[in-house]
């Protein structure tokens, strides 16, 4: 079984389904600068709407592009903190449109 929302692979050929912060730390932390330098996270179907990926840079730190057809977003930065990375993408991802998962509602009672 495929993943319901999205998944992870990095070059060397690892990957996760849904992945969770942590999961995401992991594999941003066993990128190195030989024969796994990125992984990407995108929705587990054809032709998907939005990405993310991290790259190892030359120069040390990753860079990290979020983009969003839907939305016309498309962001890259560059960063050196793993974990904040992770927790970013974590929150990212939790505010893409994923079909089959229920709308959010906010009521104001």
């Amino acid at each position: 079984m495929g993943a319901a929302y999205y998944r992870a692979e990095s070059e060397n050929g690892d990957h996760i389904d849904d992945p969770s912060e942590d999961a995401l730390f992991m594999l941003i932390d066993d990128l190195n600068d030989s024969d796994n330098t990125f992984v990407v996270i995108q929705p587990d179907e054809d032709d998907p709407a939005w990405f993310a990926s991290v790259a190892v840079l030359d120069e040390g730190g990753y860079e990290v592009v979020r983009s969003d057809n839907t939305r016309r977003e498309h962001d890259v930065v560059s960063e050196t903190s793993t974990d904040g990375i992770a927790r970013d993408l974590t929150i990212w991802m939790a505010a893409r449109d994923f079909p089959g998962r229920p709308t959010q509602h906010n009521n104001d009672f």
